[in-house]
């Protein structure tokens, strides 16, 4: 035989199973002319039969057969270790034969008329699927899966796990500085529960969700009486943490007066709730996190030096993922095998373009963005394999129009309309009732930000209601 010949790439076996001899002969004919391998049934015996002798890469059932029913078939080759990628076509639209169909693990769902370009696009997919098997990222079984580990190889992120071995050692005070979704609280979580204090709570307060006039309360408690609604009196954070730890993530956004509370404990272990006149002392260990430059701040006057003095004893920069695209792999594989445990999915293998288009992204969300891209991804995957063509449309520009940038606030540069930007505000605060520190953590953006925008585009404050 020519080796010309022998090396030449094997034409992607379809099989077709219909009960309209004019609709097998189209597509037939039209796949044939195409470059693929294709056999055709008439009903579900003669598919059964073809299947075991034509062992065809992908299967295009119609639903409704004369001896049987397609979903019944479909069920059955599920079931079987090698199975061919099955596209559904069917005349009924109704939803719930769509919705069985799909959970039943149909590749794809064509409703006729068929629209040949859109099956073969699908049938394209399909046999990608099948030939995609031996490059990209294998994922291994999810065994021990630890929710507070941190993946890492790079420089920056060896560092990283020295001083959190260095810090767990000791109670003193630490900054952690990174942009959205950089994993800072993943790092906070790590210093305390590798502590000799990991039995202690560890209490998580996200200074820029609460309301100004509650975030003292929250953290410090109140006495009955204290203010209106107070009806009796109740224990705050720092109290309540014990021996433990309290992250204040965001904490530049924590206002002025709080701040001088919060700096008073930092110095004498001690605070007084709101209303109350005993001092109470806590030996709960602070961690503080920001995404924004709290030296900036201090020179800005919008940061008090000597609190941010006291918070930056020991400091830890997270570094954002597009400068440790190394790891991205490494990410990849755990995000998914958590995806595959919490999701009971089974991706076992990442196309190689797709990790590619992956690691060559910029990542402005970092690592809660990759994890939600791969999250939307496995959804919508229908096999064990994710494929760039289902990566792509995720993480194209084009598919973010509300992009905001670093958790600063700053607006994507070219990519919203001030009218859709001020519009999109109005939306959420109304969701919100008003209420800034949930618009904010819905937005995305820090509270000064928010003020800004709202001073930018003429939105009067006034309207902010309980």
């Amino acid at each position: 035989m020519d080796k010309r010949t022998e090396n030449k790439k094997t034409p992607p076996k379809v099989l077709i199973v219909d009960d309209e001899p004019s609709s097998l002969e189209l597509l037939e004919v039209y796949l044939a002319e195409r470059g693929y391998d294709v056999s055709c049934a008439v009903d579900g015996g003669e598919c059964v039969r073809k299947l075991a002798s034509f062992k065809p890469q992908v299967l295009v059932l119609d639903i409704r057969l004369p001896d049987a029913d397609g979903l019944d078939i479909l069920k059955r080759l599920k079931e079987e270790k090698n199975a061919p990628h099955i596209i559904i076509i069917t005349a009924f639209h109704d939803m719930g034969t769509t919705i069985k169909a799909m959970k039943l693990g149909a590749f794809e769902y064509i409703p006729k008329p068929i629209d040949v370009d859109d099956l073969e696009a699908a049938i394209k997919r399909a046999v990608d699927l099948s030939r995609t098997r031996t490059s990209g990222l294998t994922i291994g079984p999810a065994q021990k899966i630890e929710e507070r580990d941190i993946i890492g190889r790079t420089r920056e992120m060896k560092e990283i796990f020295k001083t959190i071995g260095i810090l767990s050692g000791n109670r003193v005070t630490v900054l952690i500085e990174g942009e959205t979704g950089t994993g800072k609280e993943l790092v906070a979580r790590a210093i305390h529960f590798h502590s000799p204090g990991r039995d202690q709570p560890f209490i998580a307060i996200n200074c820029s969700a609460i309301v100004e006039n509650l975030l003292e309360s929250e953290l410090f408690g109140h006495e009955k009486g204290a203010f209106t609604g107070a009806a009796s009196t109740r224990k705050g954070q720092f109290e309540l943490a014990g021996k433990g730890t309290i992250l204040l993530d965001e904490v530049g956004e924590i206002p002025p007066e709080v701040q001088t509370k919060l700096l008073r404990f930092l110095q004498e272990k001690e605070f007084q709730r709101v209303g109350g006149e005993r001092p109470i002392r806590s030996n709960a260990r602070i961690i503080a996190a920001t995404n924004r430059d709290l030296a900036s701040m201090v020179k800005e006057g919008k940061f008090r030096e000597d609190l941010y003095y006291r918070l930056n004893v020991a400091a830890i920069k997270v570094p954002p993922l597009r400068q440790r695209k190394e790891d991205i792999p490494l990410l990849v594989e755990y995000i998914l095998k958590k995806i595959n445990r919490d999701l009971d999915k089974n991706i076992a293998h990442v196309e190689k373009r797709a990790l590619a288009r992956m690691i060559d992204h910029r990542w402005p969300g970092n690592v809660r963005e990759l994890e939600n891209v791969l999250t939307r991804a496995a959804i919508y995957t229908q096999g064990s394999i994710i494929l760039d063509t289902t990566i792509a449309p995720l993480i194209e520009k084009e598919e973010r129009p509300e992009t905001w940038g670093k958790e600063t606030g700053e607006a994507g540069k070219g990519t919203v309309l001030a009218e859709t930007e001020k519009d999109r505000i109005l939306r959420v605060l109304e969701e919100n009732h008003w209420h800034y520190g949930r618009a904010c953590k819905s937005l995305g953006i820090s509270r000064p930000t928010l003020s800004k925008k709202m001073r930018q585009y003429g939105i009067p404050s006034k309207q902010r209601h309980s």
